[in-house]
């Protein structure tokens, strides 16, 4: 199974915020960026980060997608 984050991206433009201003906002990585944009797991603490500061529910964001391998 593979995750996709772009209701994520789609929740940025929506809310006109950059996903630099999210990183510096939430506190992770360039690393976690990076994952994010390729769709590649990250922690649940990151999930976490991430809807404390969009103040959103973690299937807000993040979307599992059945039947398709995660890409590496």
């Amino acid at each position: 199974m593979a995750v996709s984050y772009k209701k994520l991206f789609h929740m940025l433009i929506d809310r006109d915020m950059s996903a630099a201003q999210l990183q510096k906002e939430a506190g992770y990585s360039a690393n976690i960026s990076t994952r994010l944009r390729k769709d590649i797991y990250i922690s649940l603490e990151s999930v976490e980060k991430i809807c404390n500061v969009l103040n959103c529910k973690v299937d807000d964001i993040v979307e599992f997608i059945p039947g398709k391998e995660e890409e590496v």
